[in-house]
Protein backbone atom coordinates (compact mmCIF):
# COMPACT_ATOMS: atom_id res chain seq x y z
CA UNK A 1 0.00 0.00 0.00
CA UNK A 2 1.29 3.43 -0.92
CA UNK A 3 0.84 5.89 1.93
CA UNK A 4 0.98 9.54 0.92
CA UNK A 5 2.93 11.41 3.56
CA UNK A 6 1.80 14.71 5.02
CA UNK A 7 3.74 17.56 3.42
CA UNK A 8 3.51 20.98 5.07
CA UNK A 9 6.10 22.73 2.91
CA UNK A 10 4.49 25.88 1.56
CA UNK A 11 7.50 27.23 -0.35
CA UNK A 12 6.44 28.75 -3.65
CA UNK A 13 2.71 28.53 -2.95
CA UNK A 14 0.35 31.36 -3.79
CA UNK A 15 -2.41 31.70 -1.20
CA UNK A 16 -5.57 33.79 -1.38
CA UNK A 17 -7.44 34.75 1.78
CA UNK A 18 -11.01 36.04 1.96
CA UNK A 19 -11.58 37.61 5.37
CA UNK A 20 -14.76 39.00 6.87
CA UNK A 21 -14.66 42.37 8.62
CA UNK A 22 -17.69 41.56 10.78
CA UNK A 23 -16.57 40.63 14.33
CA UNK A 24 -13.34 42.44 13.54
CA UNK A 25 -11.34 41.53 16.65
CA UNK A 26 -11.81 37.82 16.05
CA UNK A 27 -11.20 38.08 12.31
CA UNK A 28 -7.98 40.04 12.81
CA UNK A 29 -6.84 37.38 15.30
CA UNK A 30 -7.61 34.64 12.76
CA UNK A 31 -5.65 36.50 10.10
CA UNK A 32 -2.62 37.14 12.31
CA UNK A 33 -2.37 33.47 13.27
CA UNK A 34 -2.97 32.28 9.71
CA UNK A 35 -0.39 34.63 8.22
CA UNK A 36 2.23 33.71 10.82
CA UNK A 37 1.69 29.99 10.19
CA UNK A 38 1.85 30.42 6.41
CA UNK A 39 5.17 32.23 6.75
CA UNK A 40 6.46 29.58 9.17
CA UNK A 41 5.67 26.92 6.55
CA UNK A 42 7.67 28.78 3.89
CA UNK A 43 4.98 30.80 2.11
CA UNK A 44 6.41 34.13 1.01
CA UNK A 45 4.43 37.11 2.32
CA UNK A 46 4.42 38.54 -1.22
CA UNK A 47 2.57 35.38 -2.35
CA UNK A 48 -0.34 35.95 0.06
CA UNK A 49 -3.28 38.02 -1.20
CA UNK A 50 -5.92 39.28 1.23
CA UNK A 51 -9.42 40.27 0.13
CA UNK A 52 -11.54 41.82 2.84
CA UNK A 53 -15.36 41.48 2.69
CA UNK A 54 -18.20 42.87 4.84
CA UNK A 55 -19.34 39.54 6.33
CA UNK A 56 -19.30 35.75 6.13
CA UNK A 57 -22.00 35.56 3.46
CA UNK A 58 -19.80 37.50 1.04
CA UNK A 59 -16.82 35.16 1.43
CA UNK A 60 -17.95 32.44 -1.05
CA UNK A 61 -18.40 34.90 -3.93
CA UNK A 62 -14.91 36.33 -3.43
CA UNK A 63 -13.47 32.81 -3.15
CA UNK A 64 -15.23 31.89 -6.39
CA UNK A 65 -13.63 34.83 -8.20
CA UNK A 66 -10.23 34.09 -6.70
CA UNK A 67 -10.49 30.45 -7.75
CA UNK A 68 -11.50 31.42 -11.29
CA UNK A 69 -8.53 33.80 -11.60
CA UNK A 70 -6.01 30.95 -11.72
CA UNK A 71 -3.64 33.00 -9.54
CA UNK A 72 -3.77 30.80 -6.42
CA UNK A 73 -2.74 27.33 -5.32
CA UNK A 74 -5.15 27.37 -2.35
CA UNK A 75 -7.63 29.66 -0.66
CA UNK A 76 -8.52 30.34 2.95
CA UNK A 77 -11.82 31.63 4.36
CA UNK A 78 -11.59 33.59 7.62
CA UNK A 79 -14.61 34.84 9.52
CA UNK A 80 -16.63 34.69 12.70
CA UNK A 81 -20.35 34.08 13.03
CA UNK A 82 -21.39 34.55 16.65
CA UNK A 83 -24.85 33.52 17.82
CA UNK A 84 -27.29 36.32 18.51
CA UNK A 85 -30.93 36.37 19.52
CA UNK A 86 -32.39 35.54 16.10
CA UNK A 87 -32.41 32.79 13.52
CA UNK A 88 -30.01 34.83 11.38
CA UNK A 89 -27.06 33.02 13.01
CA UNK A 90 -28.13 29.69 11.50
CA UNK A 91 -28.64 31.19 8.07
CA UNK A 92 -25.24 32.86 7.98
CA UNK A 93 -23.41 29.87 9.50
CA UNK A 94 -25.02 27.31 7.20
CA UNK A 95 -24.98 29.31 4.00
CA UNK A 96 -21.39 30.50 4.33
CA UNK A 97 -20.22 26.93 4.96
CA UNK A 98 -22.29 25.63 2.04
CA UNK A 99 -20.92 28.33 -0.24
CA UNK A 100 -17.30 27.67 0.68
CA UNK A 101 -17.73 23.92 0.09
CA UNK A 102 -19.49 24.54 -3.21
CA UNK A 103 -16.68 26.76 -4.50
CA UNK A 104 -14.08 24.19 -3.47
CA UNK A 105 -15.84 21.31 -5.20
CA UNK A 106 -16.73 23.30 -8.32
CA UNK A 107 -13.24 24.74 -8.77
CA UNK A 108 -11.12 21.82 -7.57
CA UNK A 109 -9.03 24.32 -5.62
CA UNK A 110 -8.34 23.54 -1.95
CA UNK A 111 -10.12 25.91 0.43
CA UNK A 112 -9.50 25.89 4.18
CA UNK A 113 -12.64 27.00 5.97
CA UNK A 114 -11.88 28.93 9.16
CA UNK A 115 -15.21 30.69 9.50
CA UNK A 116 -15.82 30.21 13.21
CA UNK A 117 -19.38 29.57 14.37
CA UNK A 118 -19.66 30.06 18.11
CA UNK A 119 -22.24 30.85 20.76
CA UNK A 120 -20.26 33.70 22.31
CA UNK A 121 -17.54 36.19 21.46
CA UNK A 122 -15.39 34.66 24.20
CA UNK A 123 -15.56 31.25 22.51
CA UNK A 124 -14.54 32.83 19.23
CA UNK A 125 -11.60 34.66 20.81
CA UNK A 126 -10.45 31.44 22.48
CA UNK A 127 -10.43 29.64 19.11
CA UNK A 128 -9.15 32.33 16.74
CA UNK A 129 -5.41 31.68 17.05
CA UNK A 130 -5.69 27.91 16.80
CA UNK A 131 -8.13 27.95 13.90
CA UNK A 132 -6.22 30.62 11.99
CA UNK A 133 -3.01 28.60 12.17
CA UNK A 134 -4.87 25.38 11.41
CA UNK A 135 -6.36 26.90 8.25
CA UNK A 136 -2.88 27.70 6.96
CA UNK A 137 -1.73 24.13 7.55
CA UNK A 138 -4.85 22.67 5.92
CA UNK A 139 -4.38 24.79 2.80
CA UNK A 140 -0.73 23.82 2.41
CA UNK A 141 -1.31 20.15 3.13
CA UNK A 142 -4.14 19.93 0.61
CA UNK A 143 -2.12 21.58 -2.18
CA UNK A 144 0.68 19.09 -1.66
CA UNK A 145 -1.70 16.13 -1.32
CA UNK A 146 -3.51 16.95 -4.55
CA UNK A 147 -0.19 17.34 -6.37
CA UNK A 148 0.93 13.94 -5.11
CA UNK A 149 -2.34 12.31 -6.19
CA UNK A 150 -2.14 13.87 -9.67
Amino acid sequence: MKDIEINLNGAGMRIGIAQSRFNAVVCEGLLAACRAQLQQQGVNDADITLASVPGALEIPLVLQQMAASGKFDALIALGAVIRGDTYHFEIVANESARGVSEVQLDSGLPIANAILTTDTEQQAEERMSGKGAEAALVAIEMVNLLKEIA
